[in-house]
């Protein structure tokens, strides 16, 4: 007969560093079960879990994936008397107040704990020094998170970026700067489009913004179906990160001018923001459909409302047709060919473009007005100089009076004000700071418009279905109105095609 097998104690084995950093390149985590292992075979003790964290999770035991996993486990082989083995007193949990609740959680399942480097006692003057103990973790790592925020608070102050890189941008280690944020391309180039869009008005809502990007393949999407979630957009279009600013408002650094390159200028940022604050402007469908382009843009003239487009099968093919589909309405759907409604657009944009020798006097008159503004231009920058300095002054006047307040109320409104006037003097800056227009500029910014005066036409009936409905925006500045007669009443175009209109009328060179 044999000797009887002693039979081993069951053991699991818990082991945490603080990030995943110090996972891969330290080994914390492997140098810590390794040392764990050998505590256990040395006392008998027969290991079957190893639960491990790279997180911190602050002093709270709950925020950490691999104690929760650890506890659930317990729970699951209740009943089973486990030994706990931890590599050091400062893993179990870095808060007095949590690592007593843990020590009940530990109890309540029947597991005991053992430290490699602290002998747990029951006795008042053991539970003292263990107490003790705690109490030093948590004063460590309340002064290490302490000293983390101090010197990060002091980098955004000094104009760099210290948080996790937002979409659209990438660290570099600049020799002059250390960690340095830099444009993330293609990506940085996508968002560039899409927040200079927004603010120019080529995109008119959110929805817009969302469906621009999510049609770019280099663009990341958080969603499997390759959306992107509405608040992402929200927070792009909110962040002045893109404008080349930096802000922390949990540690009170207010918004200042940052060392990485920006996307936007400030202004267009700002624009941003009031869109944003105005609400949202009638977006574009997104069922669009190439064949029917003025779908949504040209009304009912009974019931004001934007006319659909459809196709209907007939005997042999398929029929396109433009139609009011709003119920209660009169013209509720009776169709238009869309030969018919479409022939009728073509007239009106062929009718808008001008004669050459139109076009030639439109561009000594732009050019007159160019000349015109760049002389205005240097007094402008020196009234805003003046500005920048007036809100220099207002400034300190505020904090003055912050210093000498008591009242709550009266301290956020001044902090409110300081804050809207260090924008206004950001905005001023920027706009004193922008370098003059060199000779040869004046060609360049006015080329892509003239291409648009001359010939709206030619552009929108050779232009993809994006190009079509920007021409639509640029020419006219109300959607048309088509009647039951099948014509369009009176068109409002944008202003240059008025002034163009105007001129041409008194010349007899072009009819609107």
């Amino acid at each position: 007969m044999g000797v009887p097998q002693t039979k081993l104690i069951p053991a699991l084995i818990y082991c945490r560093v603080s990030t995943t950093k110090q996972k891969i390149e330290g080994s914390g985590l492997e140098s810590q079960e390794h040392r764990c292992r050998q505590h256990a075979e040395a006392n008998g003790y027969n290991v079957e879990m190893v639960f491990p964290d790279d997180a911190s999770g602050g002093g709270d035991f709950l925020n950490r994936p691999g104690m929760r996993a650890m506890l659930a486990y317990l729970e699951a082989q209740e009943g089973k008397p486990y030994v706990i083995i931890f590599d050091d007193l400062k893993r179990f949990a870095r808060d007095t107040k949590f690592h007593w609740m843990l020590r009940e959680e530990f109890a309540r399942r029947g597991a005991l704990v053992e430290c490699l480097n602290y002998k747990f006692e029951d006795s008042p003057e053991g539970i003292f020094v263990e107490t003790v103990f705690a109490a030093q973790g948590q004063l460590e790592r309340q002064q290490n998170r302490r000293q983390v925020i101090q010197k990060m608070t002091a980098r955004v102050e000094k104009g760099y970026w210290v948080f996790h890189a937002p979409i659209g941008y990438k660290f570099k280690t600049d020799r002059i700067h250390g960690k340095l944020l830099e444009p993330d391309e293609p990506i940085a180039g996508c968002l560039r489009e899409a927040l200079e869009g927004y603010a120019a008005g080529r995109f008119r809502s959110q929805a817009e913004v969302q469906r621009f990007l999510e049609s770019k393949p280099e663009f990341p999407k958080d969603q499997p179906n390759g959306k992107i979630r509405a608040w992402k957009i929200t927070k792009i279009l909110k962040n002045p990160l893109y404008a080349g600013y930096v802000q922390a408002k949990k540690w009170r650094v207010s918004l200042r001018r940052g060392h990485h390159e920006p996307l936007v200028s400030f202004a267009a940022y700002e624009q941003i923001q009031k869109n944003l604050v105005d609400g949202a402007r009638p977006a574009a469908r997104a069922d669009f459909n190439e064949d029917f382009p003025l779908r949504g843009f040209v009304e009912c003239s009974e019931c004001g409302k934007g006319m659909t487009g459809a196709w209907s099968k007939g005997c042999r093919k398929h029929y396109a047709y433009y139609l009011c589909v709003t119920r209660g309405c009169s013209q509720k759907g009776k169709s238009v060919p869309r030969a018919k409604f479409e022939a009728g657009f073509e007239d009106i944009l062929k009718n808008l473009q001008p004669s050459q020798q139109l076009v030639d006097l439109a561009v000594a008159m732009f050019k007159d007005a160019w000349n015109g503004r760049l002389e205005l231009v240097q007094t402008e920058r020196e009234e805003w100089r003046r500005q920048v300095d007036t809100a220099d002054k207002d400034i300190l006047k505020l904090v003055d009076r912050i210093l000498e307040t008591e009242s709550q109320t009266v301290l956020k409104a001044l902090e409110s004000k300081i804050e809207k006037l260090e924008r206004e003097k950001i905005a001023l800056v920027e706009k004193a700071g922008e370098p003059l227009p060199n000779v040869g500029r004046f060609e360049e910014c006015i080329e892509l418009a003239l291409k648009l005066l001359s010939r709206p036409w030619n552009i929108y009936q050779n232009g993809s279905y994006a190009v079509r409905q920007t021409v639509l925006r640029l020419v006219f500045s109300q959607p048309l109105t088509f009647t039951p007669e099948g014509v369009y009443r009176t068109i409002k175009t944008t202003i240059p095609f008025r002034v163009l209109g105007g001129i041409g009328n008194q010349k007899c060179e072009m009819v609107l």
